[in-house]
Formats: structure tokens, C-alpha cells, sequence
């Protein structure tokens, strides 16, 4: 922009003495923090699914397949998400790819505006699948990914702690032109510094009527699509994409493996389960469930209820007492399993805390207790459902 003022007038002392107002650059550092802790939360997100050893496991209450089986009992989208329990490894590892490339060009600052908008959609996603149901609403932490996520793609790209910006800068100093830099100038300053400003019209424009809409000072310069330096700052950002890439699929793999050795992929963290015998029918006592000895002393197992088809767990706190429920956490669906060291049952998504002895929620989101079920020891040493 030019300082020279009008004809006829000097810009007042000021004017000439005072810098731009830098508001762009501060809305941008504004919005520095929650860009690199949704970028560090979505990249540890993704790495933490693939380190950890039973996230893939199957017969594991925390892996991707017992969340798809509880997501198809709350989810809205139950009518599509119950097709895609035998899908459950696939799509555990599409999850956490996506999580991994998008909080990476999230922290490093580039493609900012399609990995918000990934961010977003993917966290909404997942509301719709996992926490839908969560009661107060706010409990659940996807929906506040999801509006965290907007901001960030409406700003789109931030110069501010930014490999795009980078690129950008180190291109201008590479062709000699200033740095791209973002600044907030009020329009009457403009038209008081502008060369072309005339008593309300613009000579620029052969004496239209001067207004910011079409003012060839605020447009600034526009570059032609064969402009030298804007094919290499393509080239560089598209190197920089696959750089990225690459780095974020190395990064699973180590992860991967070393959580792999460290955690023991081989033990499962699953209780007995009980298995009834075939066409078991009510009798006095009950649905029988299996053998009591099953289920020793300070365990716990696992049954399918006969009515409901939901999960059920059955633990034997003290000889000969046995306490039974329905698993189905009321948060957000998922399977509560039992933990011997703290005598709790225990969502392992939201970790929600139930007492043994009553059902009755002592922490976590879980807005009520665990459904209770009557199991009973018969003479015959089987337990029966009431």
C-alpha cells in the first residue's frame, strides 16, 4: 500500500507515525491453544489405539468390536452400525489412520482447514455411534470435539506456529517479496494513505466511486495460476503432505509393535463366560447358565441374557453369594467388566464405577446404576436366572 496522501493534504502525523493494527495476527494466536490440544489429543488418540494390545482384540470389553456391539444397541444409526460389527479391525484401523493424519496436520499447520473439517466430521461421527445416548449430553466428550473442531475450519489456514506459513515466507524471501502477513487496517486509514484516493473516488479504478468492496489496495496483488513461486509453494505443500504422511505411518507401525511387546497382545482382559447347555428351559429355579464352579470365588463371568439378548455378568463376591446384572453400561452402551483389585465393576470406555454389591454408580459419567439381576446356586451346582 502506498503512504502517499491525497493531493493537496498530508496525512495527519498519526497516521504516518502509527504501525497497522495487528488484530488478524492476535485472532490467530487466539486460536493457537486449541489448535495444538485438538492436535495433541487426536494424535495420541490414534497412536493410543494402536499401541494398545487388546484395542484389536476381539474377545477384549475394549476393543473396537465390543464398542461396535454396544454402539449397536444405543446408536441412532443402529440399523447400519449392526452391519458393521464383522467389519470391527478394518474400521478400528481407519479410525485410528484418521485420527493420526488429522492431529498431525493439525499440530504441524498444514492442510489446516481439511483437517479440521475431518476433525469435526469424524467426532460427530462418533457421536452418533458412541455417545449419543450420554445423559447430561455434555458428558459426552465427542460432541464437544465436534464444536471444538468448528472454529478451526471456519479460520481455516493460521499463519501463526505453521509449516504452510513456513513455506509461504521462506517462498517470498526465495523471490524477494515481503512476507504474507495478515493485518486489520480500518478503511478511513486507506483512503488516508492511498495514492489513488481523489475526493471519494478512486483513480485506480478510473474515478469509480472508492469503496472497500472493490478496492484494488485491500485486494492487493494477484498472482497468475502459471506464477513460478505459487507452483512452488504447491509443490512444497504437497511434499510436505506425504512427508507428513509418511512420518504419521511410521509412527503407527513403531507404536504398533512396541505396544505390542511392552503390553503382551496374548493376554486378553476378559472373565469367564458361562455357557448354558442347549435348549435349556425355565424350570423352578430359573434359566440355567452354566456351572457354578465356573465362576470361583473373587471372579466374575459373563452370560447372555435370554430375554433381552444383552450381556450379562455374574460375580461371586463370597462363598455362595453371587451377584448379577445387567453389563450394559447406561452411559453410553458399552460392557462393564469386573475388577478383583478394587472389588468395582467398570466401564472400560467412559470408566463409569458400579458397586458389587448394589449396581449403584460411584464415578463416571454414568447418569444411573447397573440393572440387577437375581442368579441363583441350585442343588444341582448350576447357576439359574430368575
Amino acid at each position: 500500500m502506498s503512504d502517499t496522501p491525497p493531493p493537496g493534504r498530508r496525512a495527519p502525523k498519526s497516521l504516518r507515525e502509527r504501525a497497522p493494527l495487528r488484530a488478524g495476527a492476535l485472532s490467530e494466536w487466539a486460536l493457537v491453544p486449541l489448535r495444538l490440544f485438538l492436535g495433541a489429543t487426536f494424535t495420541y488418540a490414534g497412536l493410543q489405539k494402536f499401541a494398545n494390545p487388546n484395542f484389536f482384540n476381539g474377545v477384549s470389553p475394549i476393543s473396537i468390536h465390543a464398542q461396535l456391539v454396544a454402539a449397536a444397541r444405543v446408536s441412532p444409526l443402529h440399523a447400519i452400525v449392526v452391519h458393521l460389527v464383522g467389519l470391527a479391525t478394518p474400521i478400528g484401523a481407519t479410525i485410528a489412520i484418521a485420527e493420526l493424519a488429522i492431529g498431525a496436520a493439525t499440530l504441524i499447520g498444514i492442510l489446516q482447514r481439511a483437517a479440521a473439517i475431518g476433525g469435526a466430521a469424524l467426532s460427530f461421527l462418533l457421536f452418533l455411534t458412541v455417545s449419543f445416548h450420554a445423559t447430561p449430553y455434555y458428558t459426552g466428550a465427542d460432541l464437544v470435539f465436534f464444536f471444538a473442531w468448528l472454529p478451526l475450519a471456519l479460520a481455516g489456514r493460521s499463519s501463526r506456529l505453521s509449516l504452510s506459513a513456513l513455506i509461504e515466507a521462506r517462498s517470498a524471501a526465495e523471490a524477494r517479496r515481503p512476507a504474507p502477513e495478515i493485518v486489520a487496517i480500518p478503511f478511513d486509514e486507506v483512503r488516508a494513505r492511498c495514492g489513488h484516493y481523489d475526493a471519494g473516488h478512486c483513480r485506480a479504478l478510473d474515478g469509480a466511486a472508492c469503496a472497500s468492496t472493490h478496492c484494488p489496495v485491500l485486494a492487493g496483488p494477484s498472482a497468475s495460476a502459471g506464477d513460478g513461486e505459487v507452483d512452488r509453494r504447491a509443490v512444497l505443500a504437497t511434499a510436505s503432505t506425504v512427508l507428513v504422511g509418511g512420518a504419521v505411518a511410521v509412527g503407527a507401525v513403531v507404536t504398533a509393535v512396541a505396544g505390542r511387546v511392552v503390553g503382551g497382545a496374548g493376554a486378553p482382559i476378559a472373565p469367564n463366560t458361562l455357557h448354558a447347555p442347549p435348549g435349556a428351559a425355565r424350570t423352578a429355579l430359573g434359566v440355567e447358565l452354566g456351572p457354578a464352579r465356573d465362576v470361583p470365588v473373587g471372579t466374575a463371568a459373563n452370560f447372555t441374557i435370554p430375554v433381552t439378548g444383552d450381556p450379562g455378568i455374574v460375580v461371586q463376591a463370597s462363598k455362595g453369594v453371587f451377584d448379577a446384572y445387567d453389563a450394559v453400561c447406561p452411559h453410553a452402551g458399552c460392557t462393564v467388566g469386573y475388577y478383583a483389585q478394587n472389588h468395582l465393576l467398570v466401564c472400560p470406555c467412559h470408566g463409569s464405577q458400579f458397586l458389587v454389591a448394589t449396581g449403584e454408580v460411584v464415578a463416571g459419567p454414568a447418569p444411573h446404576g447397573l440393572a440387577k439381576l437375581t442368579v441363583v446356586e441350585g442343588p444341582d451346582g448350576n447357576l439359574y436366572l430368575k
